[in-house]
């Protein structure tokens, strides 16, 4: 039977917020038997892989690593340093500033959340208000995501120490960068941050499966209060590690940490600063197009201010159902599969159809995000969504002059 043709045949290209897409360098270093986890290449590289991670995260303190993905590292980094009844601040840009919170309430701690929406990034006043009439210090944590994936806001974390620092509250300052590491600038030691968390799959171009906490000596020392954290969720012995099994509380994610050698050798030969250059220059590229289609028709992006616009993801707004239907042209028609609108709007709510998001980090170039505004706009034609014209020469424009 004859089928319609499509212009899906070829490579796929997945452009949505993490899972990234993931270099054939990285593949072919886990496309291997499985290795002796005893002795050999694999024990021996673990010293370096960690050195390698902490400058990822510039930091000079400790990483414990663990097999799971970013919900993993939200409860191996509380669970080090809360006990039921402790009370954290969440200052929520999105779900998964809720979502943390969450976590920490599944745990037995009091969570105060001081919700910002949806477009707006945290308000460094009100928290100082928060702070400030905390007088006894009941407050343990700020739980701070860096870039929230569902909104693609970009949260100002070191103005967030400066308000701590200005208030004199001793509460630990954490970061999520599971969105953000590696693609947007992020500067654990000189911003201040005590601990923080991220994931494989995003800006370090890894398959999901390892998550690591970063911890500094004030964060450690909190630890060390504790009666008791669990062993596997205990980050000192895989902090520091004296046999091979205690980096991962048992057998390691083998060849994640193969993958994750290739994608660390690959973001230190191109320098992340450049990496953090790259991605800029092609986050402007996306926004200039976006600005664009938006001079016209329902098409918006999430955050209007470019000060707060991650350059990892991208949140968009069309009028329902057309960011579903653009979503689900350009993969079947295009092989282009676009983030959903995650946490914008429940499932059922017939408004979660105006919503979704690209996906601009970790192994991505110029001519990647050429072709997916590229198809992003054939889709729009294709489904006659009302969009300004000559995004693509825009975006074009800022790639062309970096």
């Amino acid at each position: 039977m004859s089928r319609s043709p499509t212009l899906a045949h070829g490579r796929a290209y997945l452009a949505i917020p993490g899972p990234s897409v993931m270099p054939d360098a990285v593949l072919q270093a886990m496309h291997r038997a499985a290795p002796n986890i005893y002795a050999g290449e694999l024990v021996e590289m673990m010293p370096s892989l960690a050195a390698d991670l902490k400058r990822v995260a510039r930091t000079r303190h400790q990483v414990a690593m663990y097999t799971g993905n970013g919900h993993a590292a939200w409860e191996a980094s509380l669970a080090n340093i809360l006990q039921p009844g402790d009370k954290v601040l969440v200052p929520a840009t999105g779900r998964f500033g809720i979502g943390w919170g969450e976590t920490a309430k599944g745990l037995g701690a009091e969570v105060e959340t001081i919700d910002f929406g949806k477009q707006s990034p945290m308000d460094m006043t009100r928290i100082e208000e928060v702070l400030r009439a905390d007088k006894s210090h009941n407050i343990k944590a700020v739980l701070a995501v860096h870039v929230d994936t569902s909104t693609s806001i970009r949260n100002d974390i070191s103005a967030l120490r400066q308000t701590l620092d200005a208030v004199g509250h001793p509460a630990l300052l954490m970061a999520d960068c599971i969105a953000s590491l590696g693609c947007d600038r992020f500067e654990m030691d000189e911003w201040g941050v005590d601990i923080m968390v991220t994931g494989c799959q995003k800006g370090l171009m890894v398959p999901p499966g390892m998550s690591f906490v970063f911890f500094n000596d004030k964060a450690e020392a909190a630890r060390a209060k504790l009666p008791r954290v669990s062993w596997y969720w205990d980050w000192t012995p895989r902090a520091h590690a004296e046999e091979f099994f205690q980096y991962h509380a048992g057998t390691a994610p083998t060849h994640h940490l193969y993958g994750l050698r290739t994608a660390l050798d690959m973001i230190h030969a191109e320098g992340i600063e450049n990496v953090w250059a790259r991605h800029s220059t092609l986050a402007r590229a996306v926004w200039a197009a976006c600005e664009v289609w938006g001079t016209t028709g329902s098409f918006a992006m999430n955050v209007t201010d470019p000060a707060y616009r991650s350059n990892a993801v991208t949140s968009l707004r069309l009028q329902s159902p057309d960011a579903t239907a653009l979503r689900d042209w350009v993969e079947q028609q295009l092989g282009l599969t676009l983030g959903i609108g995650l946490g914008m709007a429940t499932p059922g709510d017939p408004a979660w159809h105006g919503f979704f998001r690209l996906g601009h980090m970790g192994h991505v170039n110029g001519q990647m995000i050429m072709g997916m505004l590229g198809g992003i706009e054939a889709g729009m034609r294709a489904l006659n969504i009302d969009h300004g014209t000559g995004a693509l020469d825009a975006a074009a424009e800022v790639i062309g002059g970096g």
